[in-house]
């Protein structure tokens, strides 16, 4: 198992500074912004030189509403490399022998748990929030999980958002697990954003040990992935590979290369730096589970491509040939996909603003949006 790193410092800068409710929407500002400023620096790639072959694993939540044994088996026929399971109500998703029994049938490992702390999920074991944790942390301990995966609080959460930088500080050093904070995005209320998490939905400048970003949740909230994996350092733990287009309210979750944020980039500085984390595919597939395998082999290339490992050995060029990690056809994903290259991060060039694959079904993280979220009355 891991160890958890020691904290650099004892403050949280902003866990105790008063915030406002909401602010003006700026988020799709921003994204423009950012993406302008790519594109008029001519949105270099950098050369690979990658240092470690860093794992690519699958999110459950990219199956969905297909079950946790579907995600064990498509991963272990396309050859991903292990699995992160969204803690939920099904009952195998939470109960360590049946992870462990899939884990050992499909040879593939459990890199991460995702603890229960979406909104659709506050029912799961009952109402109070730190036991969502902590049982999700001890089913890591117990199965030998490096890393949990955890939302920031809901401000409405009360002394377990004001206690929460604290808290996952104590629960990380009591068990031994890393509890990567995940960076989320403000609601939208038309003209204005509702700043619904404490100590901020951007846990890059809290003082966590351990941090998880997820690309379609920087897009909607308008940030910028490559400044925060640079301003995160070894503090970057997890990366959640998806892509967003910023120009909705929407966390769209799409494949890599089907919206605009840096996601080639992003896997290449991490190789190039020898990051030490994993990366898991956490994307929205369509509802034909023929469109789903193929979309996921895409994503899988993808990721692989740009990380490298076609340059560490022959095992990417086997897969190809032997049809185990293909490209998509056209209709599957948005086109056809002839070369790696073609599988753009989305401001190359490759993507055009025609729709993308028929997003019949969202994971849970998109699920975790919407009307009844923007209904929900803050104190």
């Amino acid at each position: 198992m891991t160890p958890r790193r020691d904290r650099q410092s004892t403050s949280a800068p902003r866990s105790g500074a008063r915030k406002p409710l909401t602010r003006p929407n700026r988020a799709q500002r921003t994204s423009r912004e950012t993406l302008s400023r790519r594109l008029s620096a001519g949105d270099p790639r950098s050369e690979q030189h990658p240092q470690r072959r860093i794992p690519v694993g699958l999110s459950t939540s990219s199956v969905f509403p297909a079950g946790v044994e579907e995600a064990f088996r498509l991963a272990d026929l396309i050859g991903y490399d292990g699995i992160e399971v969204m803690v939920s109500y099904p009952k195998d998703s939470q109960d360590p022998e049946i992870l462990r029994e899939y884990s050992e049938r499909y040879d593939q490992p459990i890199l991460s748990l995702h603890a229960p702390t979406l909104f659709f999920l506050q029912g799961l074991w009952g109402r109070d929030a730190w036991v969502k944790v902590e049982r999700t942390v001890q089913i890591a301990q117990e199965l030998g999980v490096p890393t949990v995966v955890a939302h920031p609080p809901f401000r409405w959460q009360g002394s377990y958002a004001r206690g929460f930088v604290d808290g996952v500080a104590a629960l990380e050093k009591k068990y031994g697990v890393a509890i990567a904070v995940e960076n989320m995005y403000p609601w939208r209320l038309g003209v204005r954003e509702l700043l619904n998490y404490l100590p901020d939905h951007d846990p890059t400048d809290e003082d966590y040990s351990h941090v998880t970003v997820d690309l379609s949740h920087a897009a909607t909230a308008g940030d910028d992935a490559l400044e925060m994996i640079d301003r995160l350092g070894d503090r970057l733990t997890h990366l959640h590979l998806a892509d967003g287009s910023g120009r909705t309210t929407k966390d769209e979750h799409l494949p890599p290369g089907e919206g605009n944020q840096p996601c080639a980039e992003v896997l290449r500085r991490l190789s190039n730096r020898g990051w030490q984390g994993s990366v898991l595919l956490e994307v929205s597939t369509s509802g034909s589970a023929e469109t789903r395998e193929q979309t996921l082999r895409q994503c899988l290339l993808f990721a692989r491509h740009h990380l490298g490992h076609h340059l560490d050995d022959d095992d990417l060029g086997a897969d190809l040939d032997s049809g185990r990690v293909d490209s998509v056809d056209a209709g599957d994903a948005g086109g056809p996909v002839d070369d790696v290259d073609d599988v753009d991060d989305g401001a190359g060039g490759t993507v055009s603003d025609a729709p993308g694959p028929d997003q019949t079904s969202v994971s849970p993280e998109s699920r975790d949006q919407g009307p009844a979220d923007a209904d929900r009355p803050a104190p």
